[in-house]
């Protein structure tokens, strides 16, 4: 029946390989097991099923609705394409007690995958996809037919995006974004953003414009992530048609990528360091910082000015979405670009994260570019790189171990002074540059990560990454 395997961020897989129906049937089984057990003293209960517009991935969720319903669960289903956040945003706004996501996020167009979202309105966290995994295969798998299904009082076909775009649109500054007068040119990389940000703006003096949004299973021959090269068509568009600002959201548009007038993309640490400026600053509030283990020593220095105290967790937003439930966190992100906010569910959102670079602007009134220079002249220039390499399972099994048992004493000259390994290996350097090398928890590859203070070294210390990852045996 093929492998069914938990990752940084649910379970993904490549279609009709492991991701197959009768798989699909296995994990909803186990999803309706889990919640059977944890909330038996309830009278209902109430889940959300949703679908971004991957291939057949409707299918998946008339298949998750139908096994969840045959346990005697109640379901909302969604009736179109919609993005994580609006399905997270549903089971805090219905008070339900969990939600079923079918997407492979940013993946290739071949995969597709099952998000499962906790009580909490965010990320299971790992106790909670422990027992989901723990419970795969062990019962027998009810499923309802198409004609009890439709038949059943048990389920809900609903739109769930209007109320959480009535959310989003409460907890911007209006006032201040009416004031903007910037021409927008937002990607939605044919993942589940709709047009919703031009219909946001629609109310104000700023001119939006959106590509890429009818829905294609291939993503136009790219994976909807938002990286450089995902995004040539916005980076180019951005830059000849004069656009102030590009704003793309991957495939189920809980990710972020930021684009300036001269074409070139943001990266995600510098966009989570905007948004913590803007927060700080312009809108005068406080809170705690969390990142992953690839974050930047910028976040650090603008942590360190204000007096915030700094929590750093392994790599997935389950970690970060724990951290926002337990403590005051202000913003919590990752250098993918999720981002989750104070005052919001404990959840990434594409859509919000991209207005608030926006409200940022309107604010000061400046471009991206003003507002960029103005945080490098007060903490400095960090440049960030990443890579992603094919890794044979060989090379898989023994490389973490490898790179502990002979950590190198020095990189390009400079002096390794400390060695984390909670989440793959980070060396850093006297100069407080850092390379990282840890593999994927979704895919057969090894993801190396640097930071420096020139995009030459980084770059040159990917390079020495790679002859690390080339001498394993």
């Amino acid at each position: 029946m093929g492998e069914i395997k938990f990752g940084t961020d649910g379970w993904r897989a490549i279609i009709s390989e492991d991701f197959t129906f009768d798989n699909v049937k296995v994990v909803s089984q186990a999803i309706s097991d889990f919640l059977k057990r944890e909330y038996k003293k309830e009278k209902k209960i109430k889940v959300i099923v949703g679908y971004d517009p991957r291939f057949m991935s409707e299918k998946y969720a008339e298949l998750a609705a139908r096994v969840l319903i045959a346990n005697g669960i109640y379901v909302i289903l969604t009736d179109r394409p919609t993005p994580t956040p609006a399905v997270s945003y549903a089971i805090k706004h219905k008070r339900l007690n969990g939600g079923v996501m079918i997407t492979a996020s940013h993946n290739p167009p071949y995969y597709n995958g099952i998000k499962y979202k906790a009580f909490y309105a965010g990320s299971a966290d790992p106790g909670i996809i422990g027992k989901i995994e723990k419970r795969l295969h062990k019962s027998k798998i009810r499923m309802a037919s198409s004609g009890e299904m439709k038949k059943s009082p048990l389920i809900r076909y609903e739109n769930v995006c209007p109320a959480h775009m009535k959310f989003l649109s409460s907890y911007l500054n209006w006032p201040v974004l009416k004031k903007g007068r910037f021409k927008i040119l937002v990607d939605v990389m044919h993942g589940a953003a709709d047009n919703f940000i031009e219909r946001l703006l629609a109310g104000t003096k700023n001119k939006v414009v959106t590509i890429r949004s009818r829905r294609d299973a291939y993503f136009g021959g790219v994976n909807p992530e938002p990286i450089a090269r995902n995004l040539k068509q916005l980076m180019r568009e951005v830059k000849k048609g004069a656009f102030d600002i590009g704003i793309a959201t991957d495939g189920d548009v809980d990710r972020i990528a930021i684009v300036g007038s001269d074409g070139k993309p943001l990266t995600g640490h510098k966009v989570i360091a905007l948004l913590l400026v803007h927060f700080l600053e312009d809108r005068k509030m406080q809170g705690e910082v969390v990142q992953t283990i690839c974050g930047t020593v910028l976040i650090d220095d603008i942590a360190k000015k204000y007096g915030l105290k700094m929590h750093e967790v392994p790599v997935g937003f389950k970690y970060v979405c724990d951290l926002m439930r337990s403590r005051d966190i202000l913003i919590g992100g990752e250098e993918a670009g999720g981002i989750g906010f104070k005052n919001y569910i404990p959840e990434r959102d594409g859509i919000l994260s991209g207005l608030l670079v926006l409200e940022m602007m309107a604010f000061r009134n400046q471009s991206l570019s003003r507002i960029l220079r103005d945080i490098e002249k007060e903490y400095g220039s960090f440049y960030y790189r990443r890579i992603d390499a094919k890794c044979a399972s060989g090379v898989r099994k023994k490389l973490t171990g490898f790179l502990k048992s002979n950590p190198p004493s020095r990189i390009l000259g400079k002096k390794v002074v400390d060695i984390k390994s909670y989440d793959g290996v980070k060396f850093i350097l006297e100069d407080r540059s850092w390379l990282l090398l840890r593999l994927s928890g979704t895919e057969p590859i090894v993801r190396l990560y640097s930071e420096a203070s020139t995009d030459k070294k980084a770059l040159r210390m990917l390079e020495v990454g790679k002859k690390i990852v080339s001498s394993v045996r």
